[in-house]
């Protein structure tokens, strides 16, 4: 699967996105506390990856400005405050639904905070475990769609058909009878701004 990384990141620097193989957590703290400086801001969406991995409660003691939407003091409206200015953070963190074999990295979003800062931050950083790479587009679609979302609607019991099945129903999902996880799906075939978009692949299994 190292190898399939390996490749990756050949592919991604012929579409201007920068690949970095990390060994483990300690390689990933390193290499973000390098690339982020301490006077940055920094918006993120939720990701049981970043969570696995400690990274913003990392970012948060050595100083840096986070824009936390899950602070559980926040009310409703202050936690959407929160998430529009993490899109426009100086860095914004995130983790992949699912990786191609062939470059494309696929994302889905709820609110659509997390779709705008990976499109539009200043700097965007994904950080990805090796079981997120998949062979085909079709398939990492498919990865996000019938496995994480299912997974992601139970960790955050969210009553969705995908929650009682396992699988999307696309059609059936809809208000007022649900309140849908999937609203936005974005595809990052490439990146046009040099150092702009960053991946992190780490040789670990980590998040869904």
């Amino acid at each position: 699967m190292q190898e399939k990384a390996s490749e990756l990141i050949r592919k991604w620097k012929a579409r201007n996105i920068e690949g970095i193989l990390c060994k483990n957590r300690d390689d990933v703290h390193r290499i973000l506390l390098d690339i982020i400086p301490e006077e940055a801001t920094v918006g993120f969406s939720g990701s049981k990856t970043l969570d696995e991995l400690e990274i913003i409660e990392m970012l948060e003691t050595r100083g840096n400005k986070v824009f936390n939407q899950y602070d559980p003091s926040l009310s409703r409206e202050e936690s959407m405050r929160m998430r529009r200015l993490g899109a426009q953070a100086d860095f914004f963190l995130t983790s992949a639904n699912a990786i191609a074999e062939t470059g494309e990295l696929v994302f889905l979003s709820a609110f659509g905070h997390r779709i705008a800062g990976i499109a539009d931050a200043p700097h965007t950083i994904v950080i990805c475990g090796l079981n997120k790479i998949v062979p085909t587009l079709e398939k990492a679609i498919e990865r996000a769609r019938n496995y994480v979302t299912p997974l992601n609607c139970k960790r955050l019991k969210w009553d969705t058909p995908c929650f009682h099945t396992g699988a999307c129903d696309n059609y059936k999902c809809i208000a007022p009878q649900y309140k849908r996880m999937c609203c936005q799906l974005l595809v990052v075939e490439a990146e046009v701004t040099e150092g702009r978009l960053t991946v992190l692949m780490v040789a670990e299994d980590l998040g869904f």
